[in-house]
This record gives C-alpha cells, sequence and structure tokens, in this order.
C-alpha cells in the first residue's frame, strides 16, 4: 500500500485556523471519518489522542504524523491538515506544527501501519515537498504533491545503475 491509496482530496484541508493541538487532532478525526460508515468522529479522536499520550507525533520541520489503530475498518485512511499558522504539538525540534497527516489503519495490520509510517516519514523528509505543501493554494493542489511524490534518488544507487 501506498500513502496516495490512502487520501483522499476531500480529506484534505488547506489554511486551516486552529488553536491548539487538540483542535487539530479534532479537525483531522472528523476528515478521517467522513465517508467512512464504521467509523465515528469521537472514536477516532479518542484514538489519535492516545497515542499522542504514549509520545509526541511531532516528527521536526513543522509536521506532525498523528495516527492509530481502529478495530472496525479493513483499510488505512488518511486525512491531512495545512495551518495558517502552527501550533505547539510537542515536536521533537519544539517547533511549532503546521502541517499535519493523520492516518488511522486496521487494528491487526502492524506491519502495513509501519511501511505507511516509514513512508510518511521519508516523504516529509523532504525539504521540498514541505516547502510546496506550505506554499499551496488549494487541497487539489496539496493532493496532487501527495499522491505524485516520489522519493528522491539516493546517491547510492546512481552510481550501481548502469
Amino acid at each position: 500500500m501506498q500513502i496516495a491509496d490512502c487520501i483522499l482530496p476531500e480529506r484534505i484541508v488547506c489554511g486551516a485556523s486552529t488553536g491548539s493541538k487538540k483542535r487539530g487532532l479534532e479537525l483531522l478525526s472528523g476528515l478521517l471519518s467522513e465517508g467512512e460508515e464504521q467509523l465515528s468522529s469521537v472514536v477516532v479522536f479518542e484514538s489519535l489522542l492516545a497515542r499522542e499520550r504514549l509520545g509526541g507525533t511531532g516528527v521536526g520541520h513543522g509536521v506532525a504524523i498523528p495516527h492509530g489503530r481502529m478495530k472496525n475498518i479493513d483499510h488505512a485512511v488518511g486525512a491531512f491538515l495545512q495551518l495558517e499558522k502552527g501550533v505547539d504539538f510537542d515536536a521533537i525540534d519544539n517547533r511549532p506544527v503546521d502541517l499535519l497527516f493523520a492516518l488511522i489503519v486496521p487494528e491487526q495490520s502492524t506491519g502495513e501501519h509501519l511501511k505507511l509510517l516509514a513512508q510518511l516519514a521519508q516523504m516529509f523528509s523532504d525539504e521540498k515537498l514541505r516547502d510546496a505543501l506550505r506554499q499551496a493554494q488549494s487541497c487539489s493542489e496539496i493532493h496532487q504533491l501527495l499522491t505524485q511524490w516520489n522519493p528522491p534518488p539516493s546517491q547510492g544507487n546512481t552510481a550501481s545503475q548502469g
């Protein structure tokens, strides 16, 4: 599974205004549960909040990847928020977070969960992508950036090919 498989344009909000981490998680919970009959935004919020209590999901560079597992889904669901102004998210670098990608996966899919989180971590380590996401003016532009992103070629691989 790829990130493009779990993020839909209707689960993206650009220029959102939130005053806190909690409000950001509430917005993401609503987006994640939208169109998913088996999901309640309240239950999704509780799952994301419980994960945050275990340790913050602010990964640095103004990015957070809140995530959780849910019993009553059979596929991964993602949502994205681009904030007008960063909020305190207990990030590892203590910077305010203005880009949030939330992910929920089926409770039993540990491998898929870790693979998607690794993809997100790699994606958001790309400074050019982060800058483009911050400058994006529409949800469709953000969706395109997220779904068409490819990792930059690693320097070690170019020498061994050819």
